[in-house]
């Protein structure tokens, strides 16, 4: 059985957050990760800089614009979040349909009927064939030409349910603000297709590879459907011998962990084991996380990554995850940041060693210096 400091090294070790891993680009970054929380587009940002070696926002942007490498948009649990392109398609066939039903009730409320929904769908298609890449305000002035008014939240949902059907995704930034473009003009269309039963389990070997040792209702939280469909996933790749248990945690197992091989793929000789994960090191690995950051939503549990005495300073109400600080998978501070990063304040929830104080002090450095050429 693991003990807890073991599933907290080896989780922190699967997100690049620990253990000396750093990924060279954004994109092996997400790749690594999955999928990266992104309903602050900054927040984002920072979040492949935590994990990154040297990674500049000018580097990100590129990932995003130029080789369009990744992309955001509505995936898990309806929430923006990153993902590589390749996956795009395969993650929204799999995920939206629940996300467009549970929205189902919402819709009512905003008077945003079956037929107006399509219609609007069919009405950005067409503007962004012409006009885009367009903000959400410029969308928005579209839309009131079906009656939409344009303050609320009713052009806010229909633009996501455009992107829920396929219509559309984030693309270039303009001064700092997102645009949609056509997720046709914008993504290839070779990605892996797969049906539904093959997605479910290889989005579940996804996030043991990001993210384990964690069990089936962790991973019904960090993607939003239901446990029974966690539950089948794992009956999948136990039947596959693509994953172990060690008490109610699971990893995974052998070849299976290879980062985009499918768990019902034939198996093939001297079939490469899973990396170890390296022993603790000396030196603390430090590393400044941003709000809501993937690793404190991706698990049922939060007393692995945050102490529970201090749970409340990250957590403090309202919805709001606030930015902390990890050594070796560990949050030991939260952290503020102001005047577009040139301020940084840490706020540790007690006296922190000498090596980590000046561990964080290099990070701070760094937060700093992505954040200047971020604006």
């Amino acid at each position: 059985m693991l003990d807890t400091e073991s599933v907290r090294r080896r989780r922190a070790w699967a997100q690049a957050l620990a253990g000396g891993v750093r990924e060279a680009s954004p994109e092996a970054v997400v790749r690594r990760v999955c999928a990266l929380q992104a309903q602050d587009a900054l927040a984002a940002d920072l979040g492949i800089r935590a994990r990154g070696r040297n990674i500049t926002a000018a580097a990100v942007r590129a990932a995003y614009e130029d080789e369009r490498s990744i992309v955001r948009g509505w995936y898990l649990r309806g929430t923006l979040h990153t993902v590589c392109s390749e996956d795009a398609r395969w993650i929204l066939a799999l995920l939206a349909p629940r996300i467009l039903a549970a929205t189902g009730r919402r819709y009512h409320q905003l008077g945003l009927h079956e037929d107006l929904r399509r219609r609007a769908d069919h009405l950005l298609r067409q503007v962004l064939t012409t006009h885009g890449p367009l903000t959400r305000a410029e969308l928005t002035g579209h839309l009131t030409r079906l009656g939409i008014p344009p303050d609320g939240q009713a052009p806010f949902h229909l633009i996501r349910h455009a992107a829920l059907t396929g219509v559309l995704c984030h693309g270039p930034r303009r001064a700092g603000e997102a645009t949609y473009v056509l997720l046709e003009d914008w993504l290839p269309a070779d990605g892996v297709r797969w049906d539904q039963e093959a997605a479910l389990a290889e989005l579940a070997r996804r996030y043991l590879a990001a993210h384990a040792p964690a069990g089936a209702e962790d991973f019904a939280v960090w993607s939003g459907l239901p446990l029974s469909w966690a539950r089948r996933a794992w009956g999948t790749l136990a039947q596959a011998g693509a994953i172990t248990a060690d008490g109610d945690l699971t990893t995974l197992a052998g070849r299976a962990g290879e980062r985009g091989y499918p768990p019902d793929a034939p198996d093939a000789p001297d079939t490469p084991e899973m990396p170890e994960v390296p022993d603790a090191p000396e030196a603390p690995d430090v590393r400044m996380l941003p709000a809501y950051d993937n690793y404190l939503l991706a698990y049922r549990t939060r007393d692995v990554c945050v102490p529970a005495a201090h749970q409340a300073r990250v957590w403090p109400g309202g919805g709001i995850i606030r930015p902390t600080v990890l050594a070796d998978g560990l949050a030991v501070a939260t952290w503020a940041r102001r005047e577009a990063g040139r301020s940084i304040t840490v706020h540790p929830f007690a006296p922190l060693p000498p090596r980590v104080a000046s561990a964080v002090d290099g990070e701070i450095s760094d937060v700093s210096r992505f954040c200047a050429r971020s604006v």
